[in-house]
């Protein structure tokens, strides 16, 4: 087999080999440079370089690497949501780390290369290259779940995500390869062209395969019944880590499903069928078992497992309008839910911290600022306007009944009347609710001021002019639509 090194452009994937330097580069230095702060905002710059790298392809599509890389403005807008996650991770997770004696330089490289795999899942048209995107996030997540080594709970936390993600990827690995064996290839492309006549002559392979790989991505983005591992893994995992893995690697997923179902199987009713159920479930059993936590890192865990549902809706949905809105509900999710998870980093840093619902109490008095910001993260979550998240879901639940999915839009409204309750239980800890001691104080610095600012002015910005982000969102799906 010749090589067409024409088809060979790694300047497309300019961010990805900054960050995997970069990455290197830190576990080579990390024991030599004692000072932490100097490899932590190399790290943080470095995101802000692929940040700016991948700006640069908006509205300007290239493909290589035999086309199995695509660089559009889907992947363009998604490796921005990666990028902009791991930066606000990385800003809230110094604090904590050196409270809990946990700083160390490969946490940051493990960051940085979990964002890689990201990436490379969001820009990929070819489901063996996806699926070594998915490895390539995965295997960082199971050490950052553990990362707290002395910690039975993160020990647990690791050991368990471990072992899931190892299951799910069985489960999707043998839906791809049922999927070559009914097309002959891997190439979305190829496939989504010969569809009808795959469907016709290699049906049982087809459905088979497509049905395995959404339940591998099931697993990743928290669906009901592949929940299972959720509340636990992200109450034991340290708490940035958990805000990392309630937005980054659920995005990552959604972005590799949408590529796999609106572009290689979009003319497949079965899957619709499929998806109108997962998400009926996913809502419906996320936010009914939300409401009974009392520690509120598995509180938003739960939470997290009925956002994923919402987003189900609109791939239940299809067409340019609801793919655009799951776009924009996910870029405005980064926001808020990274908000609140700063919130309870901040508290959650204090020595003998369980980050209960009821360590809030107090916060109005000591901190009305913080108390105020966490009001505002939990209303979004609960989508109230004018937040992001209201007009997130709004656009969603639209295009549903627009569709002619009244009842699931139906069933997601309801659901979202649900969410009120355990969101407000927070708000109501912080300004009504007695502490039992005196509040504890709380340290601020200056990374985690600019990690609020971010995720403040971020809610509110997609929340006041919803129709530019949403316009901008639909930019990503001229490639597919």
């Amino acid at each position: 087999m010749r090589i067409d090194l024409s088809t060979i452009n790694p300047g497309i994937i300019a961010p990805e080999i900054l960050l995997l330097a970069v990455g290197m580069l830190i576990l080579i230095a990390g024991n030599i440079i004692k000072n932490r702060g100097v490899i932590a905002y190399t790290a943080f710059l470095a995101l802000l370089a692929a940040i700016f790298l991948s700006i640069q392809r908006w509205n300007n599509p290239e493909s290589g690497f035999y086309g199995m890389v695509q660089v559009d403005n889907f992947a363009v807008l998604f490796k921005v949501i990666f990028l902009s996650a791991s930066a606000i991770t990385l800003l809230m997770a110094r604090n904590y780390l050196q409270g809990r004696s946990l700083e160390r330089p490969e946490f940051y490289a493990l960051l940085l290369f979990s964002a890689v795999g990201m990436m490379t899942m969001a820009s990929s048209s070819d489901l063996i290259v996806i699926f070594l995107g998915l490895e390539i996030m995965s295997v960082p997540l199971y050490v950052m779940a553990g990362f707290a080594r002395h910690d039975p709970n993160s020990n647990e936390s690791g050991i368990k995500y471990f072992i899931i993600g190892a299951f799910a990827t069985a489960f999707l690995l043998y839906g791809i390869a049922l999927i070559y064996g009914a097309a002959g290839t891997t190439d979305l492309r190829t496939i989504a062209a010969e569809l009808s006549f795959l469907r016709v002559h290699s049906g049982l392979f087809l459905y088979t395969g497509a049905f395995l790989v959404l339940i591998g991505f099931g697993f990743k983005v928290a669906a009901v019944p592949f929940h299972m591992w959720v509340p636990d893994v992200y109450q034991g995992a340290p708490t940035p880590v958990t805000a990392y893995f309630s937005v980054a690697p659920k995005a990552a997923g959604f972005a590799a499903l949408l590529r796999i179902l609106i572009f290689g199987f979009a003319q497949i009713p079965e899957i619709t069928s499929l998806l109108w159920i997962l998400a009926f479930l996913t809502m419906t059993v996320g936010n009914i078992l939300a409401i009974y936590q009392s520690n509120i890192k598995r509180m938003l865990a739960y939470s997290s497992i009925a956002h994923a549902g919402y987003i189900l809706v609109a791939l239940t949905a299809g067409g340019e309008g609801a793919v655009s809105s799951a776009v924009y509900y996910l870029l405005a999710y980064t926001f808020f839910n990274l908000g609140a998870f700063t919130v309870i980093t901040i508290i959650d840093s204090r020595i003998g911290s369980n980050a209960l619902i009821d360590e809030m109490k107090g916060l109005s008095g000591c901190h009305p600022y913080l108390a105020a910001l966490l009001a505002l993260f939990m209303l979004a979550l609960s989508g109230f306007p004018p937040t992001a998240g209201f007009f997130g879901k709004f656009y969603i639940f639209s295009e549903a009944v627009r569709s002619g999915y009244i009842w699931l839009a139906v069933i997601g409204v309801m659901n979202s009347f649900v969410s009120v309750y355990y969101y407000f239980r927070v708000v109501v800890a912080a300004y009504f609710g007695k502490p039992e001691q005196e509040f504890r104080p709380v340290a601020y610095r200056p990374a985690l001021l600019l990690a609020l600012l971010i995720t403040a002015t971020g809610t509110l910005l997609l929340g006041f002019f919803p129709q530019y982000w949403v316009e901008l969102s639909r930019a990503t799906m001229f490639p597919f639509l």
